[in-house]
């Protein structure tokens, strides 16, 4: 399946994350098996029976919710785009400020607290991808949901008046999942030095972003 940046989907900046279901539940508890072992480990490596165990729940309980390891994943990664795409950017950077130029610096704020954390793992998206590949469902979804990334940074590229907001779009989409990779290789400063380079490519699309200190 082709991907192109030509229409990247639309994301309601406004959105807000739906309310999680009520701990305990059997589906509940799952989900979070899956969150934490996919996370630190990728796909393949975890099996059906170590989710099972660690969920705490019958293998008939387990497929009751899903009916197959993919099915879970999926669900995984929705979650993921909750807590990662809506929570940390979206919503994130709109309480640190209403203005759109400042917004798109915010996200690599919000990167930075995230790459300062001692139990920083890379992207679920990234790492998905890369791992199941590019033609595989869960790759397709992975790519789909940075998707929702890059046109959420395109919005704000037309909100703030940027000359060509998909050129603008792609590139500092391209500052996002770079310093994911760099601070995966132990580069804590990933996001200050995104930031500086997204400040930079704001002015040359025709916006206003202060000087880098």
């Amino acid at each position: 399946m082709a991907h192109t940046y030509d229409a990247p989907p639309a994301v309601d900046a406004s959105a807000s994350a739906p309310a999680r279901l009520a701990p305990g539940g059997a589906r509940e508890r799952i989900l979070g098996a899956a969150y934490e072992l996919f996370l630190h480990r990728g796909i393949r490596d975890v099996g059906i029976n170590e989710l099972i165990s660690r969920a705490g729940v019958a293998k008939a309980t387990f497929y009751a919710h899903f009916t197959s390891k993919d099915e879970l994943v999926l669900a995984y990664l929705e979650r993921c785009h909750q807590d990662m795409t809506v929570e940390a950017i979206i919503a994130d950077t709109g309480r640190r400020t209403e203005n759109p130029t400042g917004r798109l610096l915010a996200i690599f704020d919000v990167l930075d607290g995230w790459f300062r954390q001692d139990d920083f793992q890379a992207c679920a998206f990234v790492s998905t991808m890369l791992e199941m590949g590019p033609a595989h469902l869960l790759g397709i979804a992975s790519i789909d949901y940075l998707a929702q990334v890059r046109a959420f940074i395109r919005a704000l590229a037309v909100e703030a008046g940027l000359e060509q907001p998909d050129v603008f779009a792609r590139s500092c989409h391209i500052l996002t999942k770079g310093s994911i990779i760099s601070a995966v290789e132990g580069d804590r400063e990933a996001a200050v030095f995104a930031r500086r380079m997204a400040a930079s490519l704001i002015r040359d699309h025709g916006g206003d972003a202060p000087m880098a200190p």
